[in-house]
């Protein structure tokens, strides 16, 4: 491809080694986390959300457990400002929630923030200014020293602000493009804003190192992570926090090696809304920990309404293959995958396991309001025998015979192919009914009668062939055994009976029975259902239903 060597590599690493997060494993506990779609994701949809709308979704956040929450950019526009002041006067913040408001490290910016503010109870004003070599250059044509002064001369303005504001205020600074900045120099300028605010134990300050764009591999960004970590002033009082951007596709890498690295915060929005690739995915994040036995302290328990909220409000869609979210991140439409997950759930079932290792499924669906049966099993031309039986046996009660699984699995995904189309369970079951139970052509029972002689059984059948009446005396061992002579007596049959199962289609008394028989004829082995309240009847239907195939499928 040409024109790769125009490219550099626009970042910088420390000026000392700083890689002791390798030697970490796993995140033990969830960071604090910070919810910016409402401004960093709002502001790059292509229909800003409405006021009420942005109601909507805040309370949508606070349920989910979002602590804090970035609500805006107060002076950037009325529609900001007005959600600003609704969430004050309408009471509308609950008392351990914190929201958050952006504002340049500009004089007037920085005014018409606290007065947006004023009356507040929690708040974190979030104070940024540009510090990469690229910017400095190219966009504020400033050194070093002006750029620092920017943020120092921020810092003051928003220290003498809030004391003359009615509220309580805590603060947090952004050397906006971090990843495009020296990391010394991005240090300096951070200990020096960390000078400004002093922050203490009662009254903490967020240093956030934002992944405004993407430029390095994620282990890049962690050891600067890291070195800011082992040298920022006043440490103890100090909330490290990222705020990483997916231009490269790895933000949810970034914020991982992040937090290994020493950063204690999380700025993300749902499913990565936001500029160009999107923001980090916090539910990536959060679902990412659930799955190493961690608590992330955010609670998806409910995805799809949470994903009918956010399509709704954004105009945006929930890939199909997001992690976590999307519509076929637990599907198996191959026969290996769902032969194995059918498997692995049946035996944690039987064993009552409690933690949880089903092959190919990372989590459990249920935990996430997702069923098994509509979002795990899906059918198609792909699918196997397995994963087949599975779908009639959880939504149906039909516990297919091992024998008779590749006659069914077969069938079924031959309709699937030639109709190009994915099958749902109630397709499933329609091709398994109109193939195998209850069949009546060209063979249909009229009635029986038993009558017991000793160890034997006698049985006066009644049938129907091809429209023609038959009425038949016959003998055998058991009651099936008895009907099955009778039927190859008058219809001149020759089979062999090899397979028989019954069981409950559910625990009740008045439950229907199934039962399944195969014939054999020659070579070939046909099957039949029967379905029944009185498993007598069920057997004799399937019989005469495996008749039926042997006739039809010549």
């Amino acid at each position: 491809m040409k024109g790769y060597n125009k490219y550099f590599r626009g970042y910088f690493m420390p000026p000392v080694e700083s890689n002791d997060w390798v030697k970490k494993e796993y995140i033990d506990a969830a960071p604090i986390w910070c919810s910016v779609d409402l401004r960093d994701g709002n502001q790059s949809l292509i229909k800003p959300m409405s006021l009420d709308q942005k109601i909507l979704f805040f309370k949508q956040l606070v349920e989910i457990g979002f602590k804090e929450i970035e609500v805006g950019f107060p002076a950037a526009s009325e529609t900001e400002y007005e959600f600003l002041r609704a969430l004050i006067d309408q009471e509308l913040i609950p008392d351990d929630v914190t929201i958050q408001v952006l504002t340049q490290a500009r004089p007037h910016i920085i005014k018409k923030t606290f007065n947006a503010l004023n009356g507040c109870k929690k708040a974190i004003v979030h104070l940024y200014n540009s510090t990469s070599k690229a910017q400095r250059e190219q966009v504020f044509k400033k050194s070093k020293e002006e750029i620092l002064e920017i943020a120092v001369e921020g810092a003051k303005m928003l220290v003498d602000l809030a004391k003359d504001t009615k509220g309580n205020f805590a603060f947090e600074y952004s050397p906006e493009s971090f990843t495009g900045t020296e990391v010394d120099y991005a240090l300096e300028v951070c200990n020096a804003v960390i000078d400004v605010f002093k922050p203490t134990e009662e009254n903490k300050l967020i240093i956030n190192l934002p992944v405004t764009v993407e430029m390095s591999l994620p282990h890049v960004y962690a050891s600067q992570v890291e070195y800011m970590h082992k040298n920022l002033h006043n440490r103890e009082n100090i909330i490290l926090s990222l705020h990483p951007h997916n231009d490269r596709g790895t933000a949810v890498a970034d914020s991982e090696l992040g937090l290994l690295a020493g950063a204690d915060r999380i700025e993300g929005t749902l499913f990565g809304n936001g500029e160009r690739t999107g923001n980090v995915d916090i539910i990536t994040l959060a679902l990412n920990m659930y799955t190493h036995g961690v608590d992330p302290k955010l609670d998806f328990s409910n995805m799809p309404d949470i994903i009918k909220l956010y399509e709704s409000i954004t105009e945006m869609k929930v890939y199909d293959r997001q992690p976590y979210s999307g519509k076929f991140v637990f599907a198996a439409f191959s026969g290996s995958h769902q032969d194995a997950i059918s498997k692995g759930i049946k035996y944690h079932k039987q064993n009552k396991l409690e933690t949880w290792s089903v092959p190919y499924l990372p989590i459990d669906p249920k935990d996430l309001n997702r069923e098994y049966s509509a979002d795990v099993i899906r059918i198609n031309s792909q699918s196997g025998k397995g994963g087949i039986c599975y779908i009639l046996e959880t939504n149906f009660g039909l516990d297919i015979p091992q024998k008779m699984r590749e006659t069914v699995g077969y069938l079924v995904k031959d309709v699937s192919d030639k109709a190009h189309m994915e099958l749902t369970p109630t397709d499933v079951q329609s091709i398994f009914v109109e193939n195998f139970v209850n069949l009546r052509t060209p063979l249909k029972l009229n009635e029986y009668h038993f009558i017991r002689e000793g160890d034997l059984f006698k049985v006066m059948l009644s049938i129907n062939y091809n429209g023609n009446r038959i009425d038949h005396l016959a003998e055998g061992n058991g009651r099936l055994d008895s009907v099955s002579n009778a039927l190859k007596q008058t219809l001149h049959l020759d089979y062999t009976l090899t397979n028989y199962i019954e069981h409950s289609l559910d625990a009740s008394s008045k439950a229907e029975a199934a039962a399944y028989v195969s014939i054999k004829i020659k070579d070939n082995e046909y099957w039949g259902v029967g379905i029944h309240e009185d498993i007598i009847c069920a057997s004799i239907y399937a019989l005469i239903s495996a008749i039926n195939n042997s006739i039809t499928k010549k």
